[in-house]
Order: C-alpha cells, then sequence, then structure tokens
C-alpha cells in the first residue's frame, strides 16, 4: 500500500465577495422576446440547449449550447430564441462584483465552455438544488458553490478575468434623479420609477438613498419645494397655484408639507422675502 500526501501552505486565503441573489432555469421558444433592460447587478447565463440571441447595447449576437454569457452590471440586454429551436438557459443574479479585463472594463463577455460543461453544470445544477430543498444551511453552501463556480469561470476562460466591486452609484440612480429634476411637477409615484428602471421599489429606494442621502420621493419634495420657494419669491402667483405649478394635489397638502420642510406656511415664508 503507497500513499501520496499533498500540503496546501498556510496563507490567507482572497475571498470573494459577493452574494447570490437569485438562480433561473429558463426555456424561451423562438416567439418570445423580453424587453431590453438593465440590472444593478451581474448576470451570468449558461445556455444548456438550444439557440438565440443576445442583444447588449444594441448590438445582437448569436449564442448556442454551452455559451456563458456575462453581463456586467448597468449594461442593458435582452434575449431571444431563434430557428425553431428553444433557447434554455440558467442564469445567475450576483450582486457585488462585475467581471472586467486587467486592462479595461468590458460591459460584457461571451465564452463558450463546451469542454468543461460537465465542471461548469455541476455547480450550476448544486445550486438549483440547494435553493429548491432549502435544507439546512442551504445559503452557507449556495454562497460557496457560487464562489467555486466564480474562481472556475476564472480560470478557464482564456480572456484573463478579475473581479471588481460593483460601482456604488448606478447608472438608474443618476436617471432617477434626472428624471426627477425634470418631471417633478408631474405626479410621480415609487411605482412610477420601479416601471421607467425595472429595479423593485425596495431596492429602488435603497439604491437612491445610498447614492444621495434621502430617498426618491424625499427627493421629489424637497425638489418641490425649493421650486415652491422660487415662486413666492420672485412671483406674486396665489398659493394655491404655487402648489399646481410644483406639482402638489392639493393647496392644504403643499401647506402642510411646506410647513413640515421649512417651518413656515407657504404665506409667512412670502412674506419672510418681503421683509
Amino acid at each position: 500500500m503507497s500513499n501520496q500526501n499533498y500540503r496546501l501552505e498556510e496563507k490567507a486565503l482572497e475571498k470573494i465577495d459577493a452574494r447570490l441573489l437569485y438562480i433561473t432555469e429558463a426555456r424561451y421558444g423562438n416567439d418570445w422576446h423580453s424587453i431590453v433592460h438593465t440590472h444593478h447587478f451581474t448576470e451570468l447565463f449558461f445556455v444548456t440547449h438550444g439557440s438565440g440571441n443576445f442583444i447588449i447595447e444594441n448590438e445582437s449576437f448569436p449564442v448556442k449550447e454551452n455559451d456563458l454569457v456575462i453581463v456586467n452590471p448597468n449594461v442593458s440586454h435582452t434575449e431571444s430564441g431563434k430557428d425553431g429551436t428553444p433557447l434554455e438557459y440558467i442564469v445567475l443574479g450576483i450582486n457585488g462584483l462585475q467581471f472586467k479585463t486587467e486592462d479595461r472594463q468590458i460591459d460584457y463577455n461571451i465564452h463558450n465552455f463546451l469542454h468543461n460543461r460537465e465542471e461548469v453544470y455541476f455547480y450550476l445544477k448544486a445550486l438549483l438544488h440547494e435553493v429548491q430543498t432549502k435544507e439546512e444551511n442551504f445559503e452557507s453552501i449556495c454562497q460557496n458553490l457560487l464562489e467555486i463556480l466564480i474562481w472556475n469561470i476564472m480560470r478557464k476562460t482564456k480572456t484573463t478575468l478579475s473581479v471588481a466591486p460593483t460601482k456604488k452609484i448606478t447608472k438608474e440612480c443618476r436617471f432617477i434623479e434626472q428624471y426627477l429634476d425634470e418631471h417633478f411637477m408631474e405626479d410621480i409615484t415609487l411605482q412610477t420609477l420601479s416601471d421607467l428602471t425595472y429595479l423593485n421599489k425596495y431596492y429602488l429606494v435603497h439604491a437612491f438613498k445610498h447614492y444621495k442621502g434621502v430617498s426618491p420621493i424625499n427627493y421629489l419634495i424637497e425638489k418641490r419645494i425649493s421650486e415652491a420657494k422660487h415662486l413666492l419669491d420672485t412671483t406674486n402667483y396665489p398659493i394655491a397655484k404655487v402648489a399646481s405649478v410644483v406639482g402638489f394635489s392639493s393647496q392644504s397638502y403643499f401647506s402642510q408639507v411646506f410647513r413640515k420642510e421649512t417651518g413656515f406656511s407657504p404665506n409667512e415664508y412670502r412674506k419672510s422675502m418681503e421683509n
């Protein structure tokens, strides 16, 4: 009997600070087309069967079985089937990372894993099994499986990939800020902003508050009050008209919010500006 012993050096190991948001197994026919959209996180698509097209930043790319498609945060994309063959894939949403080459940032990458299919597919199916069965400590197992999968992707791709934290200031947040600045006088709700950005309302509030220090609705209120103060100071518009111009549905609600934000009623503020 003989034994071969392999020792590992004791050293600090590099960890990937990323979190699995979801994993989905999807199957779409050639008559299906999704809407172009973006996410604040990275998506990894692994085509398990069939063929189709990915449209990324307005460019169309064919994809086939064993292709791995990496789409970084805030990159517009959609996918569709073609040639009568359903497009089947497993997609992961991963927060906290984006892939890049050593010398430049990338929007996306497509790699074929024909010769490494079983290894990649094993980890993807293991992740699916864990989230479906939700047995004890499945979250920790998913996190470790995700890290192993990412290291393997980085090892197997011919393009050198490294992992970088996702930018905290997202394109969606900048869009929301600009939209509120330009449309503050209109009827705007969180659902309005969610529909415009394809973000769920909870994340939208969290991300925008991190970006601006206030929630989208509070930012909207601050914008309206700022504009109202300008009108009160520079025009002789009645209070009701000022309220309507800056987007409030009623004079009483406007007066209530204005006092809360400034400590004055609209009339008191106007008089203080005249003195």
